[in-house]
């Protein structure tokens, strides 16, 4: 009985490969857009902190100064969540890219399979088809000899 070799053993061996690095570069995507979102989250508390910091200032009495760095300040941040607005966008842009990409992959890898499946059930389909001539052969050399020896 002869063993079963796919010859399409290197094309699955690349395709599981490509498979894993999509899925890592999914992951390292997965973090960085988390991380992303925690910066927003950190840069709006900061936002919302300083408005705090406003609103009750403004229940004193009113200093020009004050007012004017509170101004600079609140621009600052509110620019900072922009930016960081932008770079939640721009991480889950990749994400949805790297879980395209992923999903590709492993269609792919599932390709190779399904004919290395397909494959294996023809060997083996095959190979039964040989032990059963081999079976049959062999009960028919001992029939034969059974027909010989009682005459």
């Amino acid at each position: 009985m002869k063993r079963f070799h796919f010859s399409l053993r290197p094309v699955a061996i690349m395709r599981a490969h490509r498979e894993l690095c999509a899925r890592e570069a999914l992951a390292a995507a997965i973090l960085a857009c988390r991380r992303t979102e925690e910066r927003l989250a950190a840069t709006r508390g900061r936002l919302a902190d300083l408005e705090t910091i406003i609103r009750n200032s403004r229940r004193g009495s009113f200093r020009p100064a004050d007012g004017a760095a509170f101004g600079q300040a609140f621009r600052r941040e509110w620019t900072a969540e922009i930016d960081a607005q932008k770079q939640v966008a721009a991480a889950r842009a990749v994400l949805e890219k790297r879980r395209e990409a992923c999903v590709e992959a492993n269609r792919h890898l599932q390709v190779i399979s399904r004919l290395e499946e397909k494959a294996r059930a023809v060997h083996r389909q095959e190979t039964q088809r040989i032990e059963q001539a081999e079976i049959d052969e062999m009960a028919g050399r001992r029939a034969s000899r059974r027909r010989i020896a009682s005459p």
